[in-house]
């Protein structure tokens, strides 16, 4: 994966993003993989209105990425507002556990072998009020998990969108939770006033132990808590609940439903001692399948995220956890902050 640490407004750092990948001899544009095809551009241009509104930062952090690369931020726009509400989609696998050893967070990256060299970590701290967070991204300045400097992590996992609507998709609604809330009950909050674009789910897990999964879409969201199962909740590729839809005939889901039932099995067995190292071999795929992908498909579990919440620790494997050993990396801080 790319390692990035950018300081600055938005769109400093955006710039500060293109041109570094410019001075390497990297177009975020060559490397795309679908078309910018007519229907593309007119959906993200319905959907500009929307960020203005909700997230003008977003459109300034473009302005500098677009500059720093040499190109049209309306090209960006086109790739980051059509994704997840167009496709192709992804995999992915998410959990967040909240028990007596403390409040951990997991999530599995499932996409495409060929684009691995494109895949970021990225560490924001902005100049402004911003909420400073450490991300991983297949897509630029999209999210797709994040942890931030109050203890609030999220992840996504994608999932078919019948019907997609103008308005904010799966990874820069991520984005903006990330840098602007500090708890679940506030990131709901403002997840319930956004207009979306795509369906997916949205794991969230804060420091003081609140946990959910909001399943949302265009027509609406639906959270799920910890129940009589355990202290735990996690989401793959579908919904499980009266948003679901039946996916159209042929369409590949990369196995969610066995991914998802891995993980109730497990968290339903273990939720109430599981510890970051329990997390870890969830997600490594040492307790069912989660992660076990043919490469030679050209798909692969391509990063895997854990996070203690508690002890302010993050872990990141760089590649398929399975084969892939994490390693610790620096938790987000404020400016002002001497904890580790």
């Amino acid at each position: 994966m790319n390692h990035l640490t950018l300081r600055g407004t938005h769109r400093e750092m955006g710039f500060q993003w293109g041109a570094r990948l410019a001075e390497r001899g990297l177009r975020l544009l060559d490397h795309v993989p679908f078309p910018l095809e007519a229907e593309r551009r007119a959906f993200a241009a319905a959907c500009h209105p929307a960020y203005a509104r909700h997230f003008p930062a977003a459109l300034e952090e473009l302005e500098g990425l677009a500059a720093g690369q040499n190109c049209r931020q309306e090209d960006l726009e086109t790739v980051l507002f059509t994704t997840y509400a167009l496709p192709p989609a992804c995999g992915c696998s998410c959990l967040a556990v909240s028990n007596g050893n403390g409040v951990f967070f997991g999530r599995n990256s499932d996409f495409l072998t060929a684009l691995e060299p494109d895949y970021t970590h990225v560490t924001y701290g902005f100049s402004d009020r911003a909420i400073p967070f450490t991300g991983n991204t297949t897509s630029f300045v999209q999210m797709e998990d994040a942890v931030n400097a109050r203890g609030l992590a999220i992840g996504l996992t994608s999932v078919y969108t019948p019907r997609p609507r103008p308005g904010l998709n799966a990874g820069m609604v991520l984005r903006l939770l990330a840098e602007t809330c500090a708890a679940v009950p506030e990131a709901l909050d403002r997840l319930r006033a956004l207009p979306l674009a795509s369906c997916q789910t949205l794991t969230l897990a804060d420091a003081a132990g609140d946990i959910a999964v909001a399943e949302c879409s265009p027509e609406g969201m639906r959270v799920e808590r910890p129940g009589p199962a355990g202290p735990f909740v996690c989401a793959a590729n579908l919904f499980h609940s009266d948003l679901a839809v039946p996916l159209p005939p042929g369409l590949d889901s990369w196995r969610a439903a066995e991914r998802y039932d891995t993980m109730r099995r497990v968290l339903e067995r273990e939720g109430e001692t599981l510890a970051l190292s329990g997390v870890q071999a969830l997600l490594a795929g040492r307790k069912g399948f989660l992660c076990q992908y043919d490469r030679a498909a050209g798909r692969d579990t391509v990063w895997s995220a854990a996070c203690d919440l508690t002890r302010r620790r993050c872990l990141l494997a760089e590649g398929n956890p399975g084969r892939t050993a994490f390693r610790e990396i620096p938790f987000p801080v404020e400016r002002g902050d001497s904890r580790p």
